[in-house]
């Protein structure tokens, strides 16, 4: 009796609240026209099942009546596309966690490994790439990204729809998020779009120009990551195998294992090959300038992962928690045992390795977090603290490239591999969306036939960031050159590029 009155005074709240917010035709100096005729009222059995479709983040219209064209026959709060408050508050507050990440985080991270006249480079490079990147987003990226309809490229590349985010309200958009603003999720979207190529300026610190990491960014932002994110997230693209059931590769990738970490760690390792090493690389020792800077940068990078992997359910729902759960996991175990494996080689645990390890199992559990079980969760820590540091500690060092803070080793690999070990572990049990329209391919063991898909997304990431890489470096080479003067360099970018010291003792 209580709880049927409990749920009968939330109906009627919602209904007053919610119904409020139906649209309303502005008839300012508009003509008559005739009044359409009215609809019944909604019961309360079926306000009650809109309110339990917010908890349970699903479709608020499913079970109500609608006629052929599936538009509603009766009169209810869900013929708007409100926006939950709860869900909402989630994902602004994810949002910020994300940009977090990038400023200071990553910032901080960085800056703290290069030499000390080159921290203000990064500083400035990161905080170019955010205004940069903000400004290609609102002009069409989100619109490449996410907007339904006919595609450019089929699959490939959205369409021009929501360019200058024109439609982009607080109403929701269910193509995404039932009960989140399409506002509130652009923007959550675009801090992802932020730090992506923020992370190549790991492999290339201390020796590009500010001017041509700019221009690279933007190229590379149309080239690379808007039909990449489009392929892998948005609704029509041909790798989206959790919602679009006429993908041709059908992958899953739950915060960006392919879109963010291999993107800009395959592209990472191309551009400091075509880059060239730093002056005096191998034949004189260059220290990280301020290793307590890249703990407190790594200690902000963890905390805004949570916006970064359980932001990316979409709503405060179950997956959001388990994705939560996994990432500490994860984390926690490869921040372990990657100083572990420095002190049984090198006799001495680092507080880089720490660090290494918990990035690496930042990046590692990513494209899982929301798809795998705790325990899957762990087997994929061991992996991050492992395999990432092997081709930092010796793969680096055969081949000899100048990866200088280890993106390619980090992000490259470790995304690679949570691609990879995403479609192994990945679990019903975990995630009950993968059985909309993934039934014959996730199949709860160990080679399942997902994994086939992800090696199939693997191959098509791997070669659009190479390729796009290789021909965008060439390109802004001929028009700015990509490296500054031996002398700006030996001094410092800094000083030379940007005026300022970032320590004056």
């Amino acid at each position: 009796m209580i709880m049927k009155k409990y749920f009968l005074t939330l109906a009627l709240v919602a209904g007053t609240v919610l119904g409020s917010l139906s649209l309303r035709a502005d008839t300012t100096n508009a003509p008559a026209t005739p009044a359409a005729p009215a609809l019944p009222a909604a019961s309360l059995d079926q306000r009650i099942a809109a309110l339990e479709a917010y908890i349970g983040n699903g479709d608020p219209s499913a079970g109500l009546p609608k006629d052929t064209n599936g538009n509603l026959t009766i009169t209810a709060p869900v013929t708007v596309n409100v926006s939950g408050p709860g869900h909402n508050a989630w994902m602004m507050a994810s949002a910020a966690l994300v940009l977090f990440m990038t400023l200071p985080g990553l910032a901080l991270f960085y800056g703290g490994l290069v030499r000390k006249k080159n921290i203000l480079s990064v500083i400035a490079q990161c905080f170019g790439i955010t205004g940069l990147v903000t400004i290609l987003w609102v002009i069409c990226g989100y619109s490449f990204v996410f907007a339904d309809g006919t595609d450019i490229i089929s699959g490939v590349l959205g369409n021009l729809k929501f360019k200058m985010l024109d439609g982009v309200t607080s109403a929701s958009n269910g193509n995404y998020a039932y009960w989140v603003s399409q506002n509130v999720f652009a923007m959550y979207q675009l801090m992802f779009a932020i730090i992506t190529p923020a992370l190549i300026l790991g492999a290339i610190a201390e020796r590009m120009k500010f001017a041509a990491i700019l221009v690279f960014v933007a190229l590379w932002m149309l080239v690379v990551y808007f039909p990449l994110a489009h392929m892998v997230w948005g609704v029509n693209g041909m790798m989206n195998g959790v919602w679009n059931a006429g993908a041709k590769i059908h992958a899953i990738d739950f915060a960006g294992g392919t879109v963010v970490h291999m993107s800009s760690g395959w592209s990472a390792l191309v551009l400091c090959i075509i880059l060239g090493k730093r002056l005096g690389f191998g034949k004189e020792s260059m220290p990280p300038h301020s290793m307590v800077m890249c703990f407190i940068g790594t200690a902000m990078l963890w905390v805004g992962w949570y916006g970064f992997n359980a932001g990316s359910a979409c709503a405060a729902d179950g997956i959001a928690a388990n994705a939560f759960t996994t990432t500490t996991i994860a984390t926690a175990v490869a921040s372990f045992v990657w100083p572990m494996l420095e002190w049984l080689v090198k006799g001495r645990p680092s507080i880089l390795g720490f660090c290494s390890g918990a990035v690496a199992g930042l990046v590692v559990i990513t494209p899982a977090c929301g798809f795998i079980t705790p325990q899957g969760s762990i087997a994929i820590g061991i992996a991050a603290g492992v395999v990432p540091w092997f081709f930092c500690y010796k793969v680096k060092g055969w081949f000899g490239y100048d990866d200088a803070l280890d993106t390619f080793g980090v992000h490259a690999i470790g995304g690679t591999m949570g691609a990879i070990m995403t479609g192994m572990l990945a679990r019903n049990s975990a995630n009950s969306n993968l059985a909309t329209n993934l039934k014959a391919y996730v199949t709860d063991s160990l080679f399942q036939p997902l994994l086939v898909e992800q090696l199939k997304a693997v191959g098509i990431t791997i070669l659009l960031a190479v390729v796009g890489t290789a021909i965008l470096a060439y390109i802004v080479k001929l028009l700015l050159g990509l490296r500054p003067s031996e002398e700006v360099e030996m001094t410092g970018l800094d000083l030379s590029e940007h005026g300022e010291e970032g320590y004056h003792s």
